[in-house]
């Protein structure tokens, strides 16, 4: 079997952003690539899409690839996955400043009554 056919047959949901791409594979891992690249350098693989989840939650309301630096992700890596948090919808943030590269969470939309007392009743005619 060919190279290409194994990382196929491991990859479960590939999806692809602006500058970077989410790979959910088979045996549970999950991988943030440097979008277009082909080398180890521009890839970071991690133990499961909840271990990224996890590290997201822990860095500052604003940070950049310096604090994801301090968790032990280093190089070009670091940048990428700043890049990734702002383009994943998983994660609520956006870019803030792109020298240096920083992102801003957000606070997600409310689910609360709030939210129904914005929403018009709907009445049939």
């Amino acid at each position: 079997m060919a190279l290409q056919d194994q990382i196929g047959d491991a990859l479960v949901e590939r999806r692809e952003f602006f500058r970077t791409t989410g790979v959910h594979r088979e045996d549970g891992s999950y991988e943030v690539t440097r979008r277009g690249a082909d080398s180890a350098g521009n890839a970071k693989v991690f133990e499961s899409f909840e271990t990224v989840r996890r590290l997201y939650e822990r860095l500052p309301d604003e940070f950049g690839a310096e604090a994801v630096g301090r968790t032990g992700i280093t190089g070009s890596r670091r940048h990428m996955l700043v890049r990734h948090f702002a383009e994943h919808p998983a994660f609520d943030c956006e870019i803030t400043s792109r020298s240096p590269l920083t992102v801003a969470k957000t606070d997600p939309e409310p689910t609360d009554a709030t939210e129904e007392e914005r929403m018009p009743e709907a009445t049939a005619d």
